[in-house]
C-alpha cells in the first residue's frame, strides 16, 4: 500500500467519523430537544421547532459529507460547514450569553474541519 492510499483510508476513516458524530449530534437534537437545551445550560424555551430543526440539519448535512465523499472524493460540504459552524460558535460570546458547551463546540468543530482537510491535502486530493 502506497503512501497516498494510507492518507486516503485515513481520510475515509475521519470523514466517516465526522459523520457519526454529526448523526448522534441531529439524533439528540431531534429527539430529546428539551433536555439538550438544558444540558447546554440555557433556560427551557416553550417551543422546540427549532432545536428539531437544528438535529434535521445535522443529519441531512452528515449524509451530504458521506455522499460526496464516495461519489468523488471530496470534502467541500465538510470542510465549508465546520469552518461556518466554528465562525458561527466562535461568535456567539459577541453577540448573545452562551452556554458552556459553545466555546467546546466551536474548537472540536474547527479541529474536525482542520484534520479532514489536512488529510485530503495529504491524500493527493485537490478537490
Amino acid at each position: 500500500m502506497t503512501g497516498r492510499e494510507q492518507w486516503r483510508r485515513l481520510e475515509r476513516l475521519a470523514v466517516v467519523l465526522v459523520a457519526l458524530h454529526s448523526y448522534v449530534i441531529g439524533l439528540v437534537l431531534l429527539l430529546f430537544p428539551a433536555w439538550s437545551i438544558e444540558f447546554s445550560g440555557w433556560e427551557p424555551t416553550s417551543t422546540l421547532f427549532f432545536t428539531r430543526q437544528a438535529g434535521i440539519l445535522h443529519l441531512v448535512v452528515a449524509t451530504g459529507y458521506l455522499a460526496e465523499h464516495s461519489r468523488y472524493g471530496g470534502v467541500f460540504l465538510l470542510v465549508s460547514a465546520k469552518t461556518a459552524a466554528t465562525i458561527f460558535l466562535a461568535s456567539v460570546p459577541f453577540w448573545d450569553h452562551p452556554s458552556w458547551l459553545v466555546p467546546a463546540c466551536a474548537v472540536v468543530d474547527g479541529l474536525m474541519g482542520a484534520v479532514v482537510w489536512m488529510l485530503h491535502r495529504k491524500a493527493g486530493r485537490r478537490r
